[in-house]
């Protein structure tokens, strides 16, 4: 596998608090460059950064990073994104219910973002690290039944990252239209064609581009 083709599944990835424009155009400048899938910003970011590039395929969160505001507040969150150019969106389900196993109530919050987003893409944040496997397996149905683009497995923000194995689960549980992003922890070049290779068509990473361009 290739770096142009490794380069070509990366949501080139900026999301720390205190991000400031320059690094953000810095960001997308090297996303261009590189031929990266999108870049992934905050939402404060969104509409100057379409703007500036409007040739780069534009990615920002919503609910980020807990996942527990309302779904009304998820979806202001969407509208906005969408008017101001963004074309995906990485959701954080809410990891409230789904540790109560509301999975119905979840289930309607995904699809209410998607119905919202219609042909711009939709990645529903599991957080991996906060659940068991049968949640986690319960997840890959509950994206799936919702009609979500994918399922991702974490936000970088919490205890844990992306791991081999919850891809692995999530390929054998998640219906034929979902696809696989893995996030948080992919650092090395040999772990994005591990991630790649067992069935991720994304990786969310801040290193890749660092570390492929040479």
């Amino acid at each position: 596998m290739d770096n142009r083709e490794i380069l070509s599944h990366i949501d080139h990835t900026l999301l720390k608090p205190y991000a400031t424009w320059k690094e953000i155009d810095a960001l997308c400048r090297e996303a261009v460059q590189y031929g990266t899938a999108s870049v992934c910003i905050p939402p404060c970011y969104v509409a100057r950064a379409r703007r500036a590039y409007p040739e780069l395929k534009l990615c920002t969160v919503v609910g980020f990073p807990l996942g527990y505001s309302v779904t009304e507040a998820k979806a202001a969150e969407v509208q906005k994104a969408l008017e101001e150019g963004c074309d995906e969106i990485d959701m954080v389900v809410n990891i409230s219910d789904v540790k109560d196993h509301r999975y119905s109530q979840v289930e309607k919050e995904i699809r209410t973002l998607k119905t919202l987003c219609a042909d711009r893409m939709l990645k529903v944040i599991a957080e991996t690290c906060y659940l068991t496997q049968e949640e986690k397996i319960a997840m890959c149905h509950t994206v799936t039944r919702a009609g979500a683009d994918f399922i991702k497995t974490s936000t970088g923000f919490g205890t844990g990252g992306a791991t081999l194995e919850d891809v692995l689960l999530f390929r054998e549980h998640i219906g034929s239209g979902v696809k696989i992003k893995a996030a948080g922890g992919v650092r090395t070049r040999e772990d994005l064609v591990r991630f790649l290779e067992a069935g991720c068509a994304r990786i969310g990473t801040s290193s890749a581009v660092a570390l492929l361009k040479g």
